[in-house]
């Protein structure tokens, strides 16, 4: 029984390595800017474009070619999309300059945006309805596995082989993902899952609620890639030769994710969303203050630890925020659009991920990084307003009632 069990929940794992090749991909390039930018040739800034416009046709694209693929068969979009991936991976691998990078990095986007959002649809369909949390678990679970340790691992990797390698090796996972869906998937496998048109997702988009919702995911992640896509040069701005190896770093950042993701699914089910986003973006604007003040009033010699505080605090709380604000989306739009609201969540995530690092470029670039804090936490603090107005409003809309 339990091996029945284990096979008939295998193709989920395979679509988890999918995400996980998916989400390292992304996540990765940020840390490697600086070595980017001295290989190609080209300013930290322009270097930062990579970045942003990757999330920009990913919050864009997602949405559209989703919706246009709404009729095909799931499985084999999965496969294609995934193998479309893992060649644009091969192709930013043998780059030689920074536009052959830009066009893999806008492959690579357009390719994201379609498996993601199919791969977490049709995880549901595998297993029975009793069973499907947890199947949607381990499909998101490659994601935040590739936050915790696929981030650093990209480091080490690029310190040993090059920014260059990186790639490469994310060429081979989604390789080896995309053989495991074509052996490891029935080819009936996803037919008839229903796909809201672009007129849907309007409607629902423009709904009070939801778009207040919209704005909070919105400036929660420009702050956040206000500081994310820069940490290199933060890290060695304030801490210089007495910081460890910015891999160290970065999985002490990813595992507090992780941590912090985590906690937060737990306390939403018993604090409610509401408590858990003010938890999180109070702990979250803390956090990038106190980064920004390490920058600009410690000293290098004696940083380290409170960096190390201020970067485990930003972690779980950056991340903490995901799980109540799906839960908000579902509470504010209802279960029978919940699909829909949770894509809207998506592209907003990512068009904030744009507007952020193209921000923190010119952040960087004409003050450096002593601000990238300050200005991060601005823009968490918006988020967390939107938060605030909404719940007041509710409150003395349901207030009148009762009167």
């Amino acid at each position: 029984m339990q091996t029945s069990y284990i096979s008939s929940r295998r193709p989920l794992y395979w679509l988890a390595m999918g995400a996980f090749a998916v989400v390292m991909e992304a996540f990765m390039i940020a840390p490697l800017l600086p070595n980017i930018s001295t290989d190609l040739s080209v300013d930290i800034a322009v270097a930062g474009l990579l970045v942003t416009v990757f999330a920009f046709v990913y919050a864009f694209s997602s949405p559209v070619l989703t919706t246009l693929t709404g009729n095909l068969n799931r499985r084999r979009l999965m496969i294609v999309s995934l193998a479309v991936f893992a060649a644009a991976n091969v192709a930013a691998w043998l780059s030689t300059s920074f536009l052959q990078l830009m066009a893999a990095r806008v492959l690579l986007a357009c390719a994201a945006g379609l498996y993601v959002p199919s791969a977490s649809a049709v995880a549901g369909s595998i297993v029975p309805p009793e069973q499907r949390g947890r199947a949607l678990a381990t499909v998101t679970g490659g994601a935040s596995l590739a936050i915790a340790l696929g981030v650093p691992l990209g480091s080490i990797i690029a310190t040993f082989g090059g920014w260059r390698a990186t790639f490469a090796s994310v060429a081979i996972l989604g390789v080896i993902a995309t053989l495991g869906l074509v052996f490891g998937l029935s080819k009936k496998f996803g037919e008839g899952l229903p796909t809201a048109t672009l007129g849907q997702r309007i409607d629902v988009a423009r709904r009070p609620p939801v778009l207040m919702a919209l704005m909070s995911t919105f400036f929660w992640a420009t702050g956040a890639y206000v500081f994310y896509t820069y940490i290199a040069e933060y890290l060695g701005d304030t801490l210089g030769p007495y910081g460890p190896p910015l891999s160290v770093m970065l999985f002490a950042w990813g595992v507090s994710a992780v941590a912090g993701m985590v906690v937060a699914g737990n306390l939403t089910d018993k604090l409610g969303y509401h408590r858990c986003i003010v938890i999180a973006l109070t702990v979250l604007i803390g956090a990038f203050v106190a980064l920004s003040a390490i920058n600009a009033y410690v000293p290098q010699s004696i940083s380290l630890a409170p960096v190390i505080i201020a970067v485990v605090l930003w972690g779980m709380s950056v991340w903490g925020f995901i799980a109540p604000q799906q839960s908000r989306f579902i509470a504010v739009g209802g279960v029978s659009v919940a699909p829909v609201t949770l894509s809207l969540h998506a592209s907003f995530q990512y068009l904030g991920f744009s507007f952020g690092s193209a921000l923190g470029a010119y952040i960087l670039t004409k003050d450096g990084a002593v601000n990238l804090g300050w200005v991060a936490a601005v823009f968490e603090a918006v988020a967390l307003a939107f938060l605030l107005v909404t719940e007041h409003s509710k409150g003395k809309g349901q207030d009148k009632k009762t009167a």
